[in-house]
């Protein structure tokens, strides 16, 4: 499939680069260094996404030229679909960017059953960041510090700074490649780490007297709701990184971020330590994403809500 993306990428003049709503730093980075690495051969390239770039990743290179309305689509002739395990995740636009006459598919969930012909899927992949490192390495294409930025960024923010059992021998050697490239790890990682708003810190201060430990201390969440988010003056792309605040008890293995969504649905962030599987608790409502990294979407008050997913993790415990 590598031989297949670069002849499409050689072949081709004019893509659209896009990825799922609720932008994370994979998300961006490997847009972003799409982005760079294609109009570095001469080529034509649009990122677009629908929701804005939250504030922390506005230092990437390239941010600044990411597009939030769709363009016509009469010039593209490749449609890049990055991080997505299925094409509605890329929001309203998805019955227009699936008119593309050739769509390409890069990603590394494992609920990705393939809904492109030409798909790069990789769940033993750290990030579509690292993913896009092997295109790059497979073209035999210089990296800029541009697009080393960009692509250092996914992989680190992926990997949870490197802490999690994704960080394997290929994310850590395409990383380094990208040091080599010119990205700056610690002006990266202060840009992504250090720079919160006083807004997020504000929202921090009124959910964490939400923190519940359950299962005999094995689970524990917190829960944002729309209220707490306008009286801090925040933005939901401030609940970035709460997830893994009760993940860092000694003795709980799942962390749940339950984050209601102005519909009044519940968006449901959930990570987990070592071989527990909450890709599984996710797949029972529609959601899904890797083995210690899932999300789905749930509909109901939030006590039964919880309940819910309480019953789904012991279910899934027990098979």
């Amino acid at each position: 499939m590598l031989q297949r993306i670069s002849e499409l990428i050689g072949r081709y003049r004019t893509f659209l680069i896009t990825a799922h709503e609720r932008l994370d730093g994979d998300a961006l980075g490997s847009e972003l260094g799409l982005y760079h690495l294609l109009t570095g051969m001469g080529k034509e390239a649009t990122v677009y996404n629908q929701d804005p770039t939250p504030e922390n990743y506005r230092f990437l290179p390239g941010s600044d030229r990411i597009v939030h309305d769709l363009p016509p689509l009469d010039p593209v002739e490749v449609a890049f679909i990055l991080d997505c395990s299925e094409l509605e995740r890329v929001g309203r636009e998805a019955s227009r960017i699936a008119s593309a006459p050739t769509l390409i598919n890069i990603d590394h969930h494992i609920s990705n059953e393939g809904f492109c012909d030409t798909a790069l899927v990789d769940p033993q992949a750290s990030s579509t960041g690292e993913m896009i490192c092997r295109v790059v390495s497979h073209m035999g294409l210089a990296v800029t510090p541009e697009a080393a930025t960009c692509l250092y960024t996914a992989i680190l923010t992926d990997t949870g700074g490197f802490r999690y059992g994704n960080t394997s021998q290929g994310a850590l050697l395409a990383a380094a490649g990208l040091v080599a490239g010119g990205a700056d790890p610690q002006w990266i990682s202060e840009h992504i780490y250090e720079t919160n708003s006083p807004a997020k810190i504000r929202l921090l201060a009124a959910v964490l007297p939400t923190l519940t430990i359950e299962e005999g201390g094995s689970v524990g969440s917190l829960t944002v709701t729309q209220q707490a988010i306008a009286a801090a003056g925040a933005l939901p792309e401030h609940t970035e990184g709460f997830v893994d605040l009760p993940r860092s008890i000694r003795g709980v293995m799942i962390s749940i971020l339950y984050a209601e969504l102005p519909d009044g649905r519940y968006k449901l962030s959930m990570r987990s330590k070592g071989n527990v599987n909450v890709e599984q608790v996710a797949r029972t409502f529609g959601g899904g994403g890797h083995m210690n990294a899932a999300a789905c979407r749930i509909e109901g008050e939030i006590t039964d809500i919880k309940r819910r997913v309480l019953e789904a993790i012991r279910t899934s415990a027990a098979s």
